[in-house]
């Protein structure tokens, strides 16, 4: 009798291969279905004028881009209002001043000695800060009112605001080889403030309650993306308290430090993830543990230089979430649990460039920055996103990867000052 089962024994591997391959492209029709290519919103601000007074990096030939950080200080320039109110970008839902972008613009200006128009950004804040209670997610301007959109407000805001009003006050001083005073005490009941607040917020867990963070939606886990920010605004805040004599406040909040630091290394170390680990799991000696559920997240760069001191487990966290948030197209995304789309977002991927620099890799954060430089837009601004097919996306300019770039330089140029 012939046996036939010898054909269909061959066959077979070659139908299953088939069929996967049908499975796999409907679930690829279907989700590029569900997150379609993002487009840009505008080339950039028409008719801007460049900066009055430009001071770039000192050392020119040690950047990658030079061009690229003088485009980004003319937007910067456009995106800020007579009045110090910086716009986290220049049309539609993006014409509002965040807290967070602001204050990173400031530190990004007195990065570059650029002082008087930091202290213009820092005024405006000082002028909207609330006298009790979390920042406002964002603010209109120049009024500097809380619209009306249901954004709940944002508890990272109190730290974002603490460290650039003292690395303001820092960068300052090391510049003029005394200890200047003026700017901090000027800010000082914005400072208090806010730190009160971080310390208020912190529960018997040494955590605060959820919040949400730069990711822009109601959170039911308290997220790195507000921890990492509190943690450094309140080692911010300690720094400032300590040069104006305020014994009180520097009491007060290092405690509060202390509990907060320990809690996070607790619930979030070894790496670090977007909300804390349900389990660790320890393969074998010799192999980094590696924490189960939570998803990296690109804000774990805050736990780093130049916002905190170096620690190993810190820089491994960094190094693993880049691995992990790289995209196909170059750059990063958000997070783990960020809608999985294959775009890059520019805040996210400058953070790993201002990361690298502060902390010595100069070929990471030179490589980051062309891809940055490589990706702007055809009147050379930054944009909100890259998407699939490596073309610009989103708003742009937008102020906090501006100001980001601008940062990065400027650690390559000189070390930045860490709290």
């Amino acid at each position: 009798m012939r046996d036939n089962s010898a054909p269909r024994v061959r066959w077979f591997p070659y139908a299953v291969i088939a069929l996967l391959l049908a499975v796999l492209a409907t679930g690829t029709a279907v989700n590029l279905d569900r997150n379609p290519q993002p487009q840009l919103v505008a080339e950039g601000i028409t008719g801007r004028a460049g900066p009055t007074a430009l001071e770039s990096p000192t050392n020119e030939a040690d950047l990658a881009r030079p061009e690229l950080i003088r485009d980004a200080l003319i937007d910067l320039d456009a995106l800020t209002l007579p009045d110090g109110a910086t716009l986290a970008g220049w049309n539609g839902p993006w014409r509002f001043v965040w807290p967070r972008d602001a204050s990173f613009v400031a530190a990004a200006r007195c990065s570059i000695g650029q002082y008087a128009e930091a202290d213009k950004v820092l005024g405006f804040l000082d002028k909207i800060r609330p006298d009790k209670g979390r920042w406002a997610a964002r603010y209109s301007a120049p009024e500097g009112t809380e619209p009306q959109d249901g954004r709940e407000p944002q508890l990272d805001g109190s730290g974002w605001i603490l460290w650039a009003t003292w690395f303001c006050g820092e960068t300052q001083t090391a510049k003029s080889g005394a200890e200047s005073t003026t700017t901090l005490s000027k800010y000082w009941p914005m400072v208090k403030e806010s730190g009160d607040q971080i310390v208020a917020e912190i529960q018997a867990t040494g955590l605060p309650d959820p919040s949400p963070d730069y990711w822009e939606r109601p959170e039911d886990q308290v997220t790195l993306g507000t921890i990492a920010p509190l943690i450094t605004g309140l080692r911010s805040g300690l720094a400032i308290a300590r040069t104006l004599n305020h014994s009180d406040e520097v009491a007060h909040w290092q405690t509060a430090l202390g509990r907060l630091t320990k809690a996070t290394d607790k619930q979030f170390g070894p790496t670090y993830p977007r909300t804390p680990a349900k389990a660790v799991s320890f393969v074998e000696p010799g192999i980094q543990p590696v924490a189960l559920q939570g998803g990296a997240d690109a804000i774990v760069t805050v736990l780093g230089p130049p916002f905190a001191p170096a620690r190993d487990v810190t820089t491994k966290a960094i190094e693993h979430a880049r691995n992990v948030l790289t995209q196909p197209n170059g750059g990063v995304t958000p997070g783990e649990e960020w809608r999985t789309d294959g775009v890059s977002w520019t805040p996210q991927t400058a953070l790993f460039a201002l990361s690298a620099a502060a902390r010595g890799d100069r070929s990471t954060a030179r490589e980051l920055l062309d891809w940055l430089d490589t990706h702007r837009t055809p009147t050379g601004s930054l944009p909100e996103k890259v998407n699939r097919d490596l073309k610009p996306a989103g708003e742009a300019p937008l102020a906090w990867t501006t100001a980001l770039v601008v940062l990065t330089a400027s650690a390559l140029d000189h070390p930045l000052p860490i709290p």
